[in-house]
C-alpha cells in the first residue's frame, strides 16, 4: 500500500528538517526520509562537533598566553579520548532532540534508505510512499583522490571517529575544512604538514585572507608546502608516507587527512526515475526557487552544490515552504549576501564580493580601505598576532559591497556587520557609527 504525503523530503539534515518542519506548521502532510542519523553533516560530523574541537584548540591557545596576563598555569596534558567522549554525547543528545522536533511537528520520520521509483513516487525497502511534492536534500560527503593508496587515508568524517590525537598529521587540501583541521591538531599538540595544489589557501576567498592566514599558521608551526599535487599514498615501516607529482615525499606521518573538497549524495538516488538532470558532477541544479528541471521537485542545501552551508539550506529551505505552504508568493533565498566564518586558527570572517569580484562588477569604480593592527589580547605578550580587515565600497555613495575579517574574534563580529551590509550600508554609515573601544570591531567603522 503507498502512503500519500503532501511533500516527501528525502534528507533528515538541518535544511531538509528545517523544510519539513515549516510545511507541517503549515499544515502540510510532510514525511522525511533519513537512512543516518538526523542532523545530517553538520550535527554529527560537521559543525557542531567541528566547533567543540575548535573551542578546545582555542582554549590550549589561551594557555599558552595565560602567563602574559600573571597567571602560573602549567597544562599536564590533554585528554583526547575523554574530549571525544564528551563531544559523542553531546551529538547523541541532538540526535534525539531532532527526533522529538519531527515528532512534536507533526512530521513523520522514515528511517531508512530512499531512492525514486518515479517521478512522484520514493521507495524505502518494499515501501512505497508518493507525493505531491518532493524535495532532495541529501547533502554531501568528503571526496577522495583517485590515487593508489588513498584508502589509507581519513576524511574529515574519520576526523570525528579518531579515538586518540594522531602526533604527525599531513593535511591535503586547501579550503575551509583543511585550514580548519589542521589548526585543531596543531593547537592540540601534533606536528602538521600541508600539501596544497596552488600557491594560496581558501583561494575562493579575497586574498588578503589568504595570504594572512598563511602567515599565522606558518608562524604558529604548521608546514606549507605549495605546488604539492598527491600523486600515491604508501604505508612504510615508521608510517604513511605521500608521494606529490613533481616526485616529493613527505613523511612518514601518522595520519594524512584527504580535505579536497566535497562530492553530492546522489548516487543511488534514482534521479533518472523522476527525470531530475543533475551536473558532471552529481549535483541538482536548481532555479531562484530551488525547483529542479521537474516541476514539482526541489532540491536544497549542499545537494545543489551552491554556498554548503548549514545556515544557507535551513534559509533556503524555510523560505520554500513560506512559499508553497504559507501563501507568501514570491519568497526565495537571495544567495547575494551570505556571511560566512572559517573557524581557522585565527578566525576568517567574510561578506560580500571580493576585491577581483568588485572591480569586475562596477567596471573597477570602487574604492578600497584595509587595516592590520595587532590586538589588545597580545599586547603584554612576546608572541604577537596581527589582525586584518578589507572594506570595498562601490559607486558615488560608496556602498559597502565587501566586508573581510581575519583576526580574534572575527566569527562574532562579522553577523551584525552583514546585517548592515545586506541592508546597504555605506562608509558613511560606518563612519558615523560610533566606535566601541577598545576592540577590534572598532576598526570597521574608523578606516580612512
Amino acid at each position: 500500500m503507498t502512503r500519500h504525503f503532501d511533500t516527501i523530503v528525502i534528507g533528515g539534515g538541518s535544511g531538509g528538517i528545517a523544510h519539513a518542519r515549516r510545511a507541517a506548521k503549515f499544515g502540510a502532510r510532510t514525511a522525511i526520509i533519513e537512512h543516518g542519523p538526523l542532523g545530517g553533516t553538520c550535527v554529527n560530523v560537521g559543525c557542531v562537533p567541528k566547533k567543540i574541537m575548535w573551542y578546545a584548540a582555542d582554549l590550549a591557545e589561551a594557555y599558552a598566553h595565560a602567563a602574559d596576563y600573571g597567571f602560573d598555569a602549567a597544562v599536564r596534558g590533554h585528554d583526547f579520548k575523554s574530549l571525544k567522549l564528551r563531544r559523542d554525547a553531546y551529538v547523541r543528545r541532538l540526535n534525539g532532540i531532532y527526533e522529538a522536533n519531527l515528532d512534536k511537528s507533526g512530521v513523520t520520520y522514515i528511517q531508512g534508505r530512499a531512492s525514486f521509483a518515479g517521478a512522484s513516487e520514493v521507495a524505502v525497502g518494499d515501501a512505497l510512499y508518493r507525493g505531491e511534492r518532493i524535495v532532495i536534500a541529501t547533502g554531501g560527503r568528503p571526496g577522495v583522490p583517485n590515487i593508489p593508496g588513498a584508502e589509507l587515508g581519513i576524511t574529515s568524517d574519520g576526523f570525528f571517529e579518531l579515538e586518540e590525537r594522531p602526533q604527525r598529521v599531513l593535511v591535503a587540501g586547501s579550503g575551509y575544512i583543511a585550514v580548519e583541521l589542521a589548526g585543531i591538531f596543531n593547537a592540540l599538540g601534533s606536528d602538521v604538514r600541508m600539501v596544497v595544489r596552488k600557491d594560496a589557501i581558501i583561494r575562493e576567498f579575497d586574498p588578503m585572507l589568504g595570504e594572512a592566514l598563511m602567515t599565522a599558521m606558518r608562524e604558529d608551526g604548521i608546514a606549507i608546502e605549495t605546488r604539492s599535487v598527491p600523486a600515491a599514498l604508501e604505508r612504510s615501516a615508521d608510517g604513511l608516507v605521500l608521494e606529490t607529482f613533481d616526485g616529493s615525499r613527505f613523511g612518514p606521518v601518522d595520519c594524512v587527512l584527504w580535505a579536497i573538497g566535497r562530492e553530492p549524495n546522489t548516487a543511488g538516488l534514482g534521479l533518472e526515475k523522476a527525470g531530475v538532470v543533475s551536473d558532471d558532477d552529481g549535483f541538482v541544479p536548481t532555479d531562484e526557487w530551488q525547483r529542479t528541471n521537474v516541476e514539482h521537485i526541489f532540491a536544497l542545501g549542499d545537494v545543489t552544490g551552491r554556498a554548503a552551508l548549514t545556515p544557507v539550506a535551513i534559509a533556503a529551505g524555510r523560505r520554500l515552504a513560506d512559499r508553497l505552504y504559507g501563501g507568501m508568493q514570491g519568497r526565495h533565498l537571495d544567495y547575494e549576501w551570505i556571511p560566512t566564518v572559517i573557524f581557522s586558527h585565527p578566525p576568517v570572517g567574510t561578506v560580500g564580493l571580493t576585491e577581483d569580484e568588485a572591480r569586475k562588477r562596477y567596471d573597477g569604480a570602487i574604492r578600497v580601505y584595509t587595516s592590520r593592527f595587532t590586538p589588545l589580547y597580545f599586547a603584554l605578550g612576546e608572541v604577537k598576532r596581527s589582525s586584518a580587515m578589507k572594506l570595498i565600497t562601490a559607486g558615488a555613495d560608496e556602498r559597502v559591497v565587501g566586508c573581510h575579517i581575519i583576526g580574534d574574534s572575527a566569527d562574532e563580529m562579522l553577523q551584525g556587520f552583514a546585517v548592515a551590509i545586506r541592508m546597504g550600508a555605506t562608509k558613511a554609515d560606518l563612519d558615523d557609527t560610533v566606535a566601541i573601544h577598545p576592540t577590534s570591531a572598532e576598526e570597521l567603522v574608523t578606516m580612512r
